[in-house]
């Protein structure tokens, strides 16, 4: 399982331990305004980042750094602090870059790869998608479901623009492969574990490659990125209709305990959060539906959590470590029932769909479930 997800340490670039032959590639360039700082030249492989060289840049900020060539692209980036420029190298190409500092990502030249001006392409579209979310999510005139909506449907065209003009178009470029594990904040913009078309786009890339760098990691990880997306989409579809429980083991005050092991390793209970308003929150991320709920809870944390609002999130998602890189930055309490959705407590909070929702007031009694609830902002605020 570990394998499919080595990939989204990357958002990318790359070193991984492929044969390495004796002839060179260089990069070089200029950076402007940048005199003194320290530049580095690293790859981001399939599981860390490498520093393969540096430099202290002088007053006219030429720089200059050579590797020995692989037989498959890689990716690589320059860096000054959290300043970063994704490249690819194919073969023995020199790319030249002309930047300043401190906007080298979104204000650079690049030249000697067309691969590297596609992925300029595609940081620059990455980084316009990234604020036009932001202004959406900071208008505060739209409510919660109109900006998740508007949102979604930004990422829906993004991702038809990028699939038809860079993925399928060419396949075997390295700025196909990039463009699978670009992010719009921790999420994934391409998620094969919940979309049949993102898995698509990654088969695509990975059929390509075999047939152009046969035996390449990069490859091979992506044919294991898309064959585990066919098994959690056949477990989610296999899983998600609709459970009919016994409605008698939900009582209608008082909360029954759920100790569960949280993403840091610390087991968290619901009864501890007594004197909190609590959104007690079933949840599956390896659902077309997640982005959007998760969406909403943020939404709902941001606005409410100062006032005293605390999310219980129960993860029943099959696959530990795909749930633990899509929580690893959200705020809220994350755990997981490795048993999904033949859990102990989805039979005892008698959840019927998923996702599902609770309330629960400051003195652990349960006030509502998703069904009862028209605004979930009213219905918030009445508790706090």
């Amino acid at each position: 399982m570990n394998k499919i997800f080595k990939a989204s340490a990357l958002c990318l670039a790359a070193f991984s331990m492929v044969a390495c032959n004796e002839n060179k590639f260089h990069v070089d360039g200029n950076i402007g305004n940048a005199a003194d700082s320290l530049l580095y030249f690293e790859n981001v492989g399939l599981d860390k980042v490498t520093v393969v060289d540096s430099v202290k840049l002088g007053s006219d900020g030429d720089f200059s750094f050579a590797c020995n060539a692989t037989e498959a692209p890689e990716f690589y980036r320059l860096r000054i602090a959290d300043q970063i420029i994704n490249i690819s190298i194919d073969s023995t190409e020199t790319v030249t870059v002309k930047a300043a500092y401190p906007s080298l990502a979104n204000n650079y030249e690049v030249s000697g790869s067309e691969n590297c001006q596609r992925i300029k392409e595609l940081t620059l579209k990455q980084i316009a998608l990234h604020q036009k979310a932001q202004a959406v999510q900071a208008n505060m005139a739209l409510g919660v479901d109109a900006a998740n909506d508007s949102i979604l449907k930004m990422i829906d065209s993004y991702k038809q623009d990028v699939k038809s003009n860079y993925i399928f178009k060419n396949p075997s470029a390295s700025s196909s492969y990039f463009a699978l594990f670009q992010t719009l904040g921790n999420m994934l913009i391409f998620n094969p574990q919940t979309s049949r078309d993102d898995m698509k786009a990654f088969a695509a890339v990975a059929t390509s490659w075999d047939t152009y760098y046969p035996g390449a990691l990069r490859g091979q990880n992506l044919h294991n990125i898309a064959i585990e997306g066919m098994k959690t989409q056949r477990i989610v579809a296999a899983n998600n209709t609709p459970m009919e429980i016994d409605a008698s083991k939900v009582t209608t005050s008082g909360i029954i305990d759920i100790p569960l092991v949280d993403n840091k390793g610390r087991k968290r209970s619901l009864t501890e959060l007594k004197g909190k308003v609590v959104l007690l929150d079933f949840h599956v991320f390896a659902t077309e539906e997640s982005p959007k709920r998760i969406l909403l809870l943020r939404e709902l944390y941001n606005k409410y959590h100062a006032q005293g609002l605390e999310i219980y999130q129960v993860s029943l998602d099959p696959n530990e470590h795909f749930w633990k890189q899509q929580t690893a930055a959200l705020p809220w309490i994350n755990v997981r029932d490795e048993n999904g959705v033949q859990s102990t407590w989805v039979n005892v909070y008698n959840v019927r769909s998923l996702p599902e929702f609770f309330l629960i007031d400051r003195d652990n009694n349960l006030n509502s479930r998703s069904q009862q609830i028209k605004d979930i902002d009213a219905a918030i605020k009445a508790l706090l």
